[in-house]
Formats: C-alpha cells, structure tokens, sequence
C-alpha cells in the first residue's frame, strides 16, 4: 500500500467526552478508518468495553487489525457498510448499543495511499469506490451518464455552480479519449470553469471530486437510512454522534436529529475543531460534530 499513512482522528476528545465510553459497554464504529476513534474508546472502556467496527473498505480494515492487535480480544470488524449495522447486530445476536460514532470523512489512507483517485494531488485511477467489490467506478460514471446528469452530479452533491460547463466539457473530451486517471478530469474542470470563477481557498476541481465519490458511492442515500434507524441501534439514553465534512451531510444529520422525537440533541451548534487541532491536523477544518442521545422512555 506504500507510504504508511499517517493517523489522526478528528475531534477526538469531543467524541470521548460525549459519547462518554464506560467498562463493560458495547459501541459501534460505522466508520472504523484507520482505528483511531475506536482505539481510545477501547482505551476508555477498558478493561471490559467493547467496538464493532465497521468498514467497507478492505484497505483500511487491514490497517485498523494492525493498529488494534493489543484489543484483539475487545473489538469485531465488519466488512460492511453502516447502512447494514442493525442487520449485523441481530446476526450477532447483540442487543442495542451504547454508543454510535459515525465519522463520515476519508482516512488518510484513501487520500494519501489508496491510488484509488479520492486525491487529485498526483494521477491516480478513477475509481472512487469506497468498497472495490461494488458497482461502477468514477470512470464509468463520467465516461457513460448523460450530460444532464453528471450536471446535476456536479450541482446537488458538490454545490458546484460551474456544474452544466463542466458537464458539458466532460461530455465533449470523452468522445475523443475515455475518462481514466484524475488528471485528466482535473484538466477538463480547469478548462472548463473561467479564472475568475476560481475559488478562493480550494482547488478548482474539489467540489467535483466530492461529488463524484458520494454519487459512486451512495454516501448521502446511506446517511439518511442509517439517521432512520438510530433509535434501533441505540438503546435509551445511549449517544450518536456524528463527524460530517461537507454541509449536505451536516444538514442531513441537523435535521435528522431535530426531527425525531425520540432523539434529543445534544450540541445545539455544531462542534468544531479548536486552532490547535486544526494546526496539527488541517483536514480537521471542515469537521462538525453533532450529539444526540436516545430519550428514555
């Protein structure tokens, strides 16, 4: 897999303090990543607490292993996505939970290492896929959607106002040469977008990146089922809490929260993260943290 990634859980300290991990309790990880969320609410539970951990992700699933060997005995991984997490937990023949952490960002392992085209920093395949074994990649979707479509891709999962010239452009490069590396495609939206529309802060094709790996990967159809089920995953008085990186998650899961009665919010604002961890961790910037606890009944 190359350079070893390196690994720092976002907002760490805010989800320890909310979701307050205590020995003997059983939490889920939906997206247990590199490990490093997991790792401290083991570290907290101890000596008898225990994680399932989940990702559809086989990479990092191997990596999480490794960094997780000294809880071996303490933690389940699932190679599967959280959308599933009610159904395994009744093959497990597991009740509900204490505890649910969703962190809904990228390890540092698909943007560094993965070669997988989730960073656009070098050339990487145009795949996207989160799971290897599921559907089409990146390069199908743009070498084969119709140009409305991949406008409206570009339109409601990545908020990108250049969206119909981009798609345009796309449709039209792809007749002469098929979509295959992420250089080509970070070309196609400098080309297509006017300087002058140029963002500020982010690079020109991020928007498009982003929406082109929720739309591989169903991320937002994922979220809102999983937000439906909370309340069957999580026993009364337990806490979810969920790490979103762009506002079309935060405000799914703002919602989510404050429309289920049997929920009570937690963070009546959004946390974020301090100076000091954005310092050290720049990714951590655009990391909100919402809380809600399942009401007794």
């Amino acid at each position: 897999m190359g350079t070893k990634p390196v690994h720092l859980p976002v907002l760490l300290d805010e989800v320890i303090h909310y979701l307050n991990p205590r020995d003997g309790g059983l939490y889920v990880d939906g997206n247990l990543g590199l490990g490093g969320h997991s790792g401290a609410i083991l570290a907290a539970s101890s000596p008898r607490g225990r994680v399932i951990g989940f990702d559809w992700d086989d990479e990092a699933l191997a990596v999480a292993r490794v960094r997780l060997e000294k809880y071996r005995d303490r933690i389940t991984f699932i190679r599967r996505n959280f959308v599933d997490i009610g159904e395994v937990l009744q093959e497990l023949k597991l009740g509900r939970v204490d505890g649910l952490l969703l962190d809904l960002g990228l390890s540092s392992l698909q943007l560094d290492v993965s070669n997988r085209g989730f960073s656009f920093q070098g050339s990487e395949p145009l795949d996207m896929r989160m799971d290897v074994r599921r559907g089409e990649t990146a390069a199908d979707l743009l070498n084969n959607a119709a140009e409305e479509e991949l406008a409206d891709i570009f339109y409601l999962y990545g908020e990108e106002r250049q969206s119909r010239r981009i798609a345009a452009l796309v449709v039209e490069n792809r007749r002469k040469e098929p979509f295959v590396t992420t250089d080509q495609l970070v070309r196609a939206v400098e080309s297509a977008v006017p300087r002058k529309f140029w963002p500020d802060k982010i690079h020109v094709a991020t928007k498009v990146f982003q929406a082109l790996r929720i739309a591989v990967n169903r991320e937002l159809d994922n979220l809102a089922s999983i937000l439906k089920q909370v309340t069957n995953i999580v026993k009364p008085g337990g806490k979810i809490c969920v790490i979103a990186f762009h506002s079309l998650e935060d405000r799914l899961v703002k919602r989510a929260f404050r429309n289920n009665p049997d929920l009570e919010v937690i963070t009546a604002k959004a946390v974020s993260a301090g100076d000091e961890e954005i310092r050290r961790n720049l990714r951590a910037r655009s990391a909100k943290l919402r809380v809600a606890a399942v009401r007794e009944k």
